[in-house]
């Protein structure tokens, strides 16, 4: 069901350009839709911000539940941001104290770039906590990428990620662990997803805390995880809301980096990701640059049009499913709230048991 634009938020109408349904709040009104209301605490890094908000505002649009959506960005003031980067926040993403006025029914929560060892001495540590406190208490679940996952596994249940020695970056082979749990509703057995980072929070250490390990991967580990009651807290490691071509983004940022001896060598490529063609491609423009510099002349222009149409999205419909699911059960969750305190006999603070009817349990 669609989004609604009630903001000047440029992503709503590039999103409307590309045949995704987006309705005008004066629209919306006409209809006699449920509403649903989601926070989006973006904390990506001025390079993915705008592309970060656009992936996950899409992935909200796609849910086929009977309902409006509208999707709040926010973020952080302790992050260092360019002018650009301000700016557009400034004009366009709404401030967490009227949110939490106002009330929210899910919240997603993106990953950020670190700069110190230990999470909980980032900039941002202490108003992310602040996000995730109210969260608590005032929404039906709150969906983690990347890094928000670490720092909530952390903060949670004092899990520290390990670091890998290495960037863990590629599309990857997934199996699910826990086929019956309702996120796993109509997915795929087995489905790809990316990943790109550079540190871990392992099984072992989410099953001795409790946590349910929903889907993982041979090759790279956890992907998608629930916290102990199963639904309060999603927590993933992949990127299920990345494009067809944001591996290859983040591989041009460090071919760029490369080229001007930020790092020493040439970046390797995202595993299992760029075919042979695309690798050939890529490995004539390094060629042609350096000559190019050799010879004392600019290189030529990165081919990054050559290359999107040789890279594939084995993902986005898999993505779509779960968040449908999510979605989905908070659409449940808090329909259930709005008609009654809890269901008689059952525990309130179990979500998904809250769900299920009598015969089930």
């Amino acid at each position: 069901m669609p989004l609604v634009a009630h903001n000047q938020l440029p992503t709503f109408q590039r999103l409307k350009e590309r045949g995704q349904e987006v309705l005008s709040v004066e629209r919306a009104m006409q209809q006699d839709i449920r509403e649903l209301h989601i926070g989006f605490l973006n904390m990506m890094p001025d390079a993915a911000l705008a592309a970060t908000e656009q992936q996950f505002i899409r992935l909200v649009g796609s849910c086929n539940q009977i309902a409006q959506f509208y999707v709040y960005p926010f973020s952080i003031t302790e992050l260092n941001r360019s002018d650009k980067a301000e700016s557009h926040i400034a004009s366009h993403y709404f401030d967490f104290d009227e949110l939490k006025e106002q009330g929210l029914d899910a919240l997603i929560i993106t990953g950020a770039n670190v700069i110190t060892p230990s999470l909980d001495n980032e900039a941002f540590w202490d108003p992310l906590m602040d996000v995730v406190r109210w969260a608590e208490d005032n929404v039906a679940s709150v969906l983690c990428s990347c890094l928000a996952t670490h720092a909530l596994v952390k903060n949670y249940h004092g899990i520290d990620r390990r670091y890998l020695g290495a960037k863990q970056w590629g599309v990857y082979s997934h199996k699910i662990s826990a086929p019956d749990h309702p996120l796993m509703r109509d997915v795929n057995t087995r489905f790809d997803a990316p990943h790109s980072r550079f540190n871990d929070v392992s099984r072992e250490d989410l099953d001795k805390a409790g946590v349910h390990v929903l889907v993982e991967s041979e090759e790279v580990g956890v992907h998608m995880a629930v916290s102990p009651d199963q639904f309060k807290t999603v927590y993933f490691q992949g990127h299920p809301e990345y494009d067809a071509v944001s591996l290859l983004k983040e591989y041009k940022r460090e071919v760029f980096r490369y080229l001007s001896g930020e790092i020493d060598a040439a970046p390797p490529f995202p595993e299992n990701c760029f075919s042979e063609d695309a690798k050939q491609v890529a490995l004539d423009f390094l060629d042609q640059t350096r000559a190019a510099r050799s010879a004392g002349k600019d290189g030529p222009s990165f081919p990054e049009d050559q290359l999107t149409p040789l890279m594939d999205n084995t993902w986005g419909d898999t993505g779509k499913a779960i968040v449908n699911n999510w979605l989905g059960l908070v659409y449940q969750l808090t329909n259930l709230d709005r008609k009654q305190q809890f269901m008689p006999g059952v525990d309130p603070s179990d979500p998904l048991e809250r769900l299920r009817s009598p015969r089930d349990r």
